[in-house]
């Protein structure tokens, strides 16, 4: 196992250089000026204090040169200064990463504690009133967008109750500072209901049909039947034998739910302004902020790769069938 892990993040250095070479090529075709977006309008800085400000933010030379520089300080942990934030890369990530994290871990909790028992309900009692109603939920979840249903919770529900719609603390209480720590938690937690609602429903649409057709392909095997033949309860039948084997998708689904507990929702986040990292992107690509774009892309591809990874290797856990060689 050890051997394999090994070998595969071997394989995923090339990957990620080419990665980077690509999206480094799209970031130098945007159009417009990274040091005139740092500077702002009317700055009045001069010809010369405009060149020492590249060499600063390491943008000057041809793009080769300042592909290789920008390498070079990333091998070396440095991803270089914001020209959005004004602060180190590094530091706008980690505060953003634990902010996308936090809704989304939550977030995935009530959606797979949600769809794993309706899925495998859904499964049992096929084509009943039970499993027709959550199929037409999860065609109409799966055919609408999620900025769409956002816009619709935020009239119909977030306006009328009053509850907060953008940023994830009330920007007064953070002037005057929070009484206590339970006075935080239940602030940011306030500000964490519209999104976290759109975030669930968007993922059961899905979860919830992934998890019925993986128990229905097992419920209909020779094994099901023979356990059934030997009188053991419909419930053991279900959830040890049947639920056990339908495991093997569900671990597949839930690897690739990992890197985006991390990754974030760029349209999700926008829309309520949540401070992730799907926000800060979105803010970053707008003012040409090169190195915090090329930085998040890069954690991006690193979780995708790092998700595939840990899928494979969750096969062999679930399944000992599936030999890791």
């Amino acid at each position: 196992m050890l051997k394999y892990i090994a070998r595969r993040l071997l394989h995923l250095i090339p990957v990620m250089i080419v990665i980077s070479m690509v999206i480094y090529g799209i970031m130098e075709l945007m159009p417009g000026d990274a040091v005139q977006a740092y500077l702002g309008v009317g700055s009045g800085v001069t010809a010369e204090q405009q060149q020492a400000l590249k060499e600063q933010l390491g943008l000057n030379g041809n793009i080769v040169e300042r592909y290789i520089n920008w390498m070079g300080r990333t091998l070396q942990g440095d991803f270089g200064r914001s020209i959005l934030k004004r602060a180190p890369v590094r530091d706008i990530i980690g505060e953003s990463v634990w902010n996308t994290f936090l809704i989304n871990f939550i977030g995935m909790i009530f959606a797979f504690a949600i769809s794993i028992p309706v899925g495998i309900k859904s499964a049992v009692n096929k084509y009943s009133n039970f499993d027709n109603f959550w199929t037409v939920f999860s065609l109409i979840g799966v055919s609408m967008p999620s900025f769409f249903f956002a816009m619709i919770l935020i009239f119909f529900v977030g306006i009328p109750l009053k509850l907060p719609l953008t940023l994830m603390r009330d920007p007064m209480l953070v002037v005057r500072g929070y009484p206590s720590l339970w006075a935080e938690i239940v602030d940011v937690g306030r500000h964490m209901i519209m999104p976290l609602i759109v975030l669930v429903i968007s993922s059961l649409a899905s979860l919830t049909r992934y998890v019925r057709n993986a128990v229905l392909e097992v419920i209909n095997q020779d094994y099901i039947r023979t356990a059934r033949s030997k009188g053991l309860s419909e419930k053991v039948v279900i959830y040890k034998h049947a639920f056990r084997n339908a495991l093997l998708p569900i671990v597949t689904l839930l690897g690739s739910y990992i890197p985006s507990l991390f990754g974030g929702s760029l349209i999700l986040e926008t829309i309520f302004k949540w401070p992730g990292i799907g926000n800060t992107l979105h803010e970053a690509i707008f003012k040409q902020d090169t190195s915090l774009v090329m930085a998040i892309n890069i954690f991006y591809a690193v979780l995708m790769l790092a998700g595939n990874l840990l899928a494979d290797i969750s096969y062999a856990l679930v399944d000992p069938r599936v030999k890791v060689s």
